[in-house]
């Protein structure tokens, strides 16, 4: 079992900053693959980005540029810096682990973390 726990969201104005972190705990395998997903209100939930344990990193259109993905493999944790934020930016976080053993796939979610951005 996997847990994961969220924080660093809030309320910021367009154009700040903000920077998530998303602490596992638990049954966690040295390959594995932490994510960012968002979803607003009537949206349906998607990728932020991507980051795997061998360090490869993937993001969506929408937020190259201005997020970046990064984690502590010695911490169990992952964080998304988030600039130059936008309105549309607005959603739930959430966190999400997944990982392989044997034939076995296991995710886990967060959470979720609210992010505002509004003037």
């Amino acid at each position: 079992q996997v847990q994961l726990v969220e924080s660093g969201g809030g309320l910021v104005q367009p154009g700040g900053s903000l920077r998530l972190s998303c602490a596992a705990s638990g049954s966690i395998f040295s390959t594995n693959t932490m994510d960012w997903y968002r979803q607003a209100p009537g949206e349906q939930r998607e990728l932020v980005a991507r980051a795997s344990s061998g360090g490869s990193t993937n993001y969506a259109g929408s937020v190259k540029g201005r997020f970046t993905i990064s984690r502590d493999n010695a911490k169990n944790t992952v964080y998304l810096q988030m600039n130059s934020l936008k309105p549309e930016d607005t959603a739930v976080y959430y966190c999400h682990l997944s990982q392989r053993r044997f034939a076995g796939f296991y995710e886990y979610w967060g959470q979720g973390t609210q992010v505002t951005v509004s003037s």
